[in-house]
């Protein structure tokens, strides 16, 4: 294997914190092993598991003054075999992955290896940003079609363009299903408006169902009115747009695609 140059103690950190993860990581069982197999002395086994994978690569890194050992066991863990019942989990730790590994220049491929990649700039950031966002959006198991706006291009400054983007999908998807040519509210009402709606996310049997159906038009009013429409009119200097808003605002998005999928009425 060409030699990799050690990885920093940052980088260490993020590495381990990753694959030990207390809820999608390695089991403690599993990591014995792995060490066990790459021949990476398990230096501290008592320890929570990403410190026991943290102190076992620093401590091999400091003896051989490479980080070779790091990849390889990257390697180990991200063989595709192991994953065939899991393929979205597969996904999930290579982005989580990629996220660190970006920054040494290099990334998991789709056959499981660590390649070398274009070294760690301003569009690396912005790349490791939308990992970052598609893995927290993957874990709330959004709607696929909002996953489509977590680009490195759209996130190069913020969160401002994936987050009109995804919210004009709305819009783009109620066209093809009513051939309206309208936007905004104008085409919420064709959609979803009326005694007898183009779209409805019910049988419309009741005041129940009939309300619900009210209550999801000004939903999707509310959204264009105050999301997508700010953001169409406003320079992204005047809208500050961070991750936790894009995250809510995307999951909204998300729930919206997923009630349309469902309807009753196409």
């Amino acid at each position: 294997m060409e030699h990799v140059p050690p990885f920093n103690a940052q980088q260490l950190t993020a590495l381990a914190k990753a694959l030990g993860d207390t809820d999608d990581g390695l089991t403690g069982t599993q990591i014995d092993f792995l060490l066990n197999q790459c021949k990476i002395p398990n230096v501290d086994p008592t320890a929570t598991k990403w410190k026991r994978l943290f102190n076992a690569f620093a401590m091999y890194q400091n003896n051989r003054n490479f980080g070779n050992h790091v990849v390889v066991f990257v390697n180990r863990v991200m063989d595709p075999v192991q994953f065939t019942a899991d393929s979205a989990k597969f996904n999930r730790w290579k982005v989580r992955l990629n996220a660190i590994l970006a920054f040494s220049g290099m990334s998991v491929g789709d056959h499981g290896k660590v390649r070398w990649v274009k070294p760690a700039s301003n569009l690396d950031e912005a790349v490791a940003r939308a990992n970052r966002l598609q893995y927290l959006l993957e874990n709330r198991g959004v709607h696929p079609d909002v996953l489509l706006y977590c680009k490195a291009e759209w996130l190069q400054e913020n969160y401002f363009h994936a987050v009109f983007e995804a919210t004009k999908s709305i819009a783009a998807k109620l066209r093809s299903l009513t051939n309206h040519p309208g936007d905004g509210a104008t085409l919420v009402q064709a959609a979803f408006g009326g005694p007898n709606p183009i779209i409805a996310i019910n049988d419309l049997k009741n005041d129940s169902e009939k309300s619900e159906q009210s209550g999801f038009l000004n939903l999707l009013i509310g959204i264009f009115g105050t999301v997508r429409n700010p953001l169409a009119h406003n320079p992204k200097v005047d809208w500050a747009m961070n991750e936790q808003d894009a995250l809510d605002i995307l999951t909204l998005v998300s729930l919206v695609h997923r009630k349309i999928d469902q309807r009753t009425r196409p």
